[in-house]
């Protein structure tokens, strides 16, 4: 018999679709670039809410069955290059994403089409924001919703990280009314941010109030919550508007999923009326990132890059929630289930030893993490 050191890396692999139980950190090979593909020592992951989709089983974007590794963003160093690649060198800061899962641990491999540079000015917690987030908050406005000069739109949950990134990019338009739905501690801090008139949903029906200031209704609506909410949007949408399906967030009301509910937020909106499109000059759409990534890389790519000079000139800039190791994965999810974050929740492989360091960069939460965590060996009998 003989002992073969088999790299591994620490990642946090969905086990089944379920509770909290089925995310688990396990130690799995450590990947190596083929041709076209770099590997990055991954520094942050971005929590995204499809993430809950996912876990429950409501929804993967390729149909994966688990087990797998979870995540669809994550920002790092390069580590190694794969034949043919160009426009990288080891040690280079990168964000990557991968719609196919597999970026929640410690060394990724991603294909060279799915990386871009960071700003030497901007950190790994804010760059790991912008490829779920931004990217669609980005395409949404302005390839589906044409938001222009002067124009109007309800943004539904605007304290995530969605809604934090639409209603900054709002911003690159003058004279944009912005509505807003959260919970009313999260007022403040979502008016701050840019939001014009901000709607409690737990205790106020939120076309009531959007038709209380804006009669004639808002040129765009970007919906994350689906099922009864995303039709009763629709009695507020001025003629030529844009209604935007981005998410089924009304699906999950906790830990496990509910097949009633799921059933429910279905049925509510599985027949939308043709007829009722054309006599109000409605627009209703679907928005799917992945599937776009797959179908138009090179475009994502462009806006990536876009979106990273906004960085630079100080035009967007990424909240971040809160900062979490992967061993405190569960605790960030439930805070995520129970609607608590303002901004994104960002995973690290593991914190520093020494006591965490505040910084206004990310504004939220801020620690200092180890710049070394790479592979390590596992001794195996061959």
């Amino acid at each position: 018999m003989s002992e073969d050191k088999v790299e591994v890396v620490r990642s946090i692999v969905l086990t089944g679709f379920g509770g909290y139980d089925c995310l688990v950190v396990q130690e799995t090979p450590c990947p190596h670039p083929e041709a076209g593909e770099i590997t990055v020592q991954v520094k942050t992951c971005g929590m995204n809410f499809a993430d809950l989709y996912t876990r429950q089983g409501l929804y993967t974007f390729d149909g994966r069955k688990p087990p797998f590794v979870m995540g669809m963003e994550c920002a790092g160093i390069v580590k190694e290059l794969g034949s043919g690649v160009e426009g990288f060198k080891v040690g280079d800061r990168v964000v990557c994403w991968s719609f196919h899962y597999g970026m929640w641990q410690e060394v990724v491999k991603v294909p060279v089409t799915a990386c871009h540079l960071i700003p030497k000015s901007m950190s790994y917690e804010e760059a790991v924001v912008v490829p779920v987030s931004y990217l669609t908050a980005y395409l949404v406005l302005f390839d589906f919703g044409n938001l222009r000069r002067g124009q109007s739109i309800l943004i539904q949950a605007a304290a995530g990280g969605l809604g934090w990134a639409v209603t900054q990019l709002c911003k690159l338009v003058e004279e944009v009314t912005i509505f807003g739905t959260a919970s009313a501690f999260k007022h403040d801090i979502i008016c701050e941010n840019g939001i014009t008139h901000a709607i409690d949903y737990r205790s106020l029906d939120f076309v009531q109030e959007v038709q209380n200031k804006a009669p004639a209704g808002v040129d765009i609506i970007v919906d994350c919550l689906s099922g009864s909410d995303f039709i009763r949007s629709q009695k507020i949408l001025k003629h030529m508007g844009r209604l935007i399906h981005v998410g089924i967030s009304n699906m999950i009301g906790g830990e496990k999923r509910s097949l009633l509910r799921a059933l429910k937020v279905w049925w509510q909106t599985k027949n939308i009326s043709l007829l009722n499109l054309v006599k109000n000059n409605h627009a209703v759409c679907g928005f799917n990132l992945g599937t776009l990534a797959e179908t138009e890389p090179i475009r994502i790519k462009e806006i990536m890059g876009h979106l990273l000079s906004l960085y630079e000139e100080g035009k967007i800039k990424p909240r971040i929630d809160s900062v979490w190791t992967f061993d405190e994965v569960v605790n960030a999810t439930k805070k995520m289930v129970n609607r608590e974050n303002i901004g994104k929740l960002v995973l690290v492989p593991a914190k520093e030893k020494t006591e965490p360091e505040t910084s206004d960069k990310t504004g939220g939460e801020s620690t200092s993490y180890l710049e070394d965590s790479d592979c390590k060996d596992l001794k195996a009998e061959g």
